[in-house]
């Protein structure tokens, strides 16, 4: 059984629904990967097409089959309004390695809300120990 580190790149998101009717919504994600749970910083202001570049690191093992993503958007003092979500297939990652910036659906009760696009990088353990 591989184990190693998923390296995920948040790149943003576009066509999002907005759920704040009188401004922009401030955007941010929880990635999922089984227990561990990461979140991204919070795109204030940037309504539907949010972008973040940020980078989370999982250690997996080829055991775990996804990623989820839940959109949010954050509501100073009432609770944050639920935008949509995504679910990234791992088996690709952990055959290639790495698979560029890809445009993955977003969804609602089973609905279109979007997209989100996320690159995906796999190192297995035995290569971090080998070095250069």
């Amino acid at each position: 059984m591989a184990q190693g580190t998923l390296e995920v790149l948040l790149v943003g998101a576009k066509g999002l629904e907005n759920t704040d009717y009188l401004s922009n919504m401030d955007p941010y994600a929880v990635l999922k990967c089984r227990s561990q749970e990461q979140k991204s910083s919070v795109a204030s202001g940037k309504g539907c097409d949010p972008e973040w570049n940020e980078t989370f690191v999982f250690t997996v093992s080829d055991s775990t089959t996804e990623l989820f993503f839940k959109l949010l958007d954050s509501d100073g003092g009432t609770d944050d309004d639920f935008v949509g979500e995504a679910t990234i297939p791992l088996e690709a990652v952990f055959t290639e390695g790495s698979i560029p910036p890809t445009v993955y659906n977003v969804v609602k009760d089973e609905e279109y809300r979007g997209e989100i696009k996320v690159g995906l990088t796999f190192t297995p353990e035995d290569a971090r120990d080998q070095g250069f």
